[in-house]
């Protein structure tokens, strides 16, 4: 599958999960789940200290959540985010989405291995639709020739 069509792919889900949230309300997963949420997708955040950030309620574990999903946001570092991507096969969940910084080889390595179709190396604000003030970014990451191919 290509990038732009596990892009697509991704932002058509309805529900996300997202790994990556914190207490301090200062970290990246915690703007993206209000912004995700405020476009309409369901929003899970998994923290497995937390019952509840931000007004959302949050899941021990991705295996925890309260329905079927099929597409996870990771906003944790490059270690830890091998074990999610474990973590979202064993859960029936088929779709990454690794927010820059959470990549590495090993990460990836481990998609593969486990047949996920992973997005790395984008903003998921850029694509989420609908649309907001991140299209300008996108916008400009096309007319430079970086989106995905």
């Amino acid at each position: 599958m290509g990038a732009v069509t596990a892009v697509e792919r991704f932002v058509a889900e309805p529900a996300l999960a997202i790994v990556g949230v914190s207490r301090s309300g200062a970290k990246f997963g915690n703007a993206a789940a209000k912004e995700l949420a405020a476009k309409g997708y369901r929003v899970y955040p998994v923290h497995p200290g937390a019952t509840d950030i931000d007004g959302f309620r949050c899941y021990p574990s991705l295996a925890a959540l309260p329905e079927p999903v099929n597409a996870v946001l990771v906003v944790v570092p490059p270690a830890a985010a091998v074990q999610v991507v474990q973590d979202a096969a064993k859960s029936g969940i088929h779709q990454v989405w690794l927010q820059q910084g959470a990549e590495s080889d090993e990460v990836l390595a481990a998609c593969r291995r486990l047949n996920l179709s992973v997005v790395s190396g984008e903003c998921i604000l850029m694509f989420a639709k609908p649309a907001s003030f991140h299209r300008l970014h996108r916008w400009l990451r096309r007319a430079l020739g970086h989106l995905p191919r």
